[in-house]
């Protein structure tokens, strides 16, 4: 049995995901059901076993780990002082909210998209403009209008654009040429971009993940680029992300955030945790997506043959899959629920991601292949006896 076969039980683990009731099936929120790296454990342990935890900040180890990782594993190398460290994704975006806008200005943001933008906006007063993707019922696949695009980022209080590069909940990476004509519309603008790319190192195939921070010299001056190993290697409680950010000043700016609201300040694990993933881990990660495109073609097999009313919709990043059930339903939450209900199966309500959202349902395929074909069992039985009592 491979290292990606394995059946683990998290139950009892103080697990969110799994935090469920018996015979349920969580397959929603974004960790995975795989253990983490061989040498990402071996640095904990050792780590461990050194007994003395007190107070610690990155050194050039650290930083340099991150950058060589982004050299070699998508070609693009940021420079080390354009670095600061941080305790997640999450709480650097909150920061950057907080620091770079001020109350009552517009964030934009590109829905359907991950819920936590919308929350780190409006709890720090902020108001969500959302510049909708475009949604092709045909091909199934989702465009941004650069047109409306640019009339938001031209709204006199926009100030900040969050976006998400590889999107989710859809699935998609953007390619090069759209992440210029973001960025360039930024800076026509005088608007931050602050870019999530937490989902980064899990794209397959074409177009490749292109980092934001790789872009001309003079279209990253206004950017801040968000990463961790969290969904790379499963390690979301190692609490470890870096913001990188080219421009001096703005670094500045968003480094007086972080340690002011004390997001600054390593876990005893987070610096060699990181540093093992990024120096140690590339053949682990490379197995990783091996599993995860078989898991995909389990899935779009079954779909195809079982549930023709439903549309694979994501394209080739992440391991979340973006479901079209506008044949079944304009209301996927009340369908989310039902499915749980009646076979156990555990997904995200798309109604939660705004925009298109209350069309599609949304599932978390990093797990074992038998827990995959498990789900879609429960997802067919779920969607036949809601099709029998409309």
């Amino acid at each position: 049995m491979g290292e990606f076969d394995q059946l683990i039980s998290r139950r009892g683990t103080d697990s969110i995901k799994w935090h469920v009731k018996d015979g349920e099936l969580p397959m929603w929120i974004a960790d995975m059901d795989f253990k983490t790296a061989p040498a990402i454990l071996k640095a904990m342990r050792k780590k461990v076993d050194f007994g003395v935890f007190g107070y610690e900040e990155p050194q050039a180890d650290y930083f340099n780990a991150v950058a060589s990782w982004y050299e070699t594993e998508h070609h693009a190398r940021p420079k080390t002082d354009w670095m600061l460290y941080c305790t997640g994704v999450v709480p650097a975006i909150s920061s950057v909210v907080q620091r770079v806008s001020h109350v009552g200005d517009n964030v934009v943001v590109q829905a359907p998209v991950y819920d936590i933008f919308y929350h780190s906006i409006e709890n720090n007063g902020r108001h969500v403009l959302s510049s909708d993707l475009v949604y092709d019922q045909q091909t199934h696949s989702y465009a941004i209008d650069f047109v409306d695009l640019e009339k938001k980022l031209a709204e006199p209080l926009t100030t900040l654009m969050i976006l998400c590069n590889p999107h989710n909940p859809i699935g998609k990476a953007w390619s090069r040429d759209d992440l210029i004509q973001i960025s360039a519309l930024c800076k026509k603008h005088h608007v931050i971009l602050l870019s999530d790319e937490i989902h980064g190192d899990l794209v397959f195939g074409e177009p490749t993940y292109t980092p934001l921070f790789s872009l001309p010299n003079d279209l990253i001056q206004h950017t801040i680029t968000t990463v961790s190993p969290s969904k790379s290697f499963n390690v979301a409680a190692l609490h470890a992300a870096t913001v990188i950010v080219p421009n001096e000043n703005l670094r500045e700016s968003v480094s007086r955030g972080i340690n002011n609201d004390e997001l600054g300040e390593p876990n005893l694990l987070a610096i060699p945790a990181t540093i093992a993933a990024y120096t140690q881990s590339a053949d682990w990660l490379h197995a990783l997506k091996a599993k995860l495109v078989e898991n995909r073609k389990v899935v779009d097999q079954f779909v195809s043959d079982e549930l023709s009313e439903v549309q694979l919709v994501s394209e080739n990043a992440t391991y979340l899959l973006w479901f079209d059930v506008s044949q079944i339903t304009d209301d996927a939450e009340n369908l989310t629920k039902f499915i749980r209900e009646q076979t156990g199966l555990f997904l995200s309500d798309g109604t939660v991601y705004r925009g298109n959202g209350r069309y599609f349902l949304r599932m978390n395929i990093a797990c074992p292949t038998e827990m995959v074909e498990d789900g879609l069992q429960r997802l067919k039985q779920g969607i036949t006896k809601f099709e029998a009592q409309k």
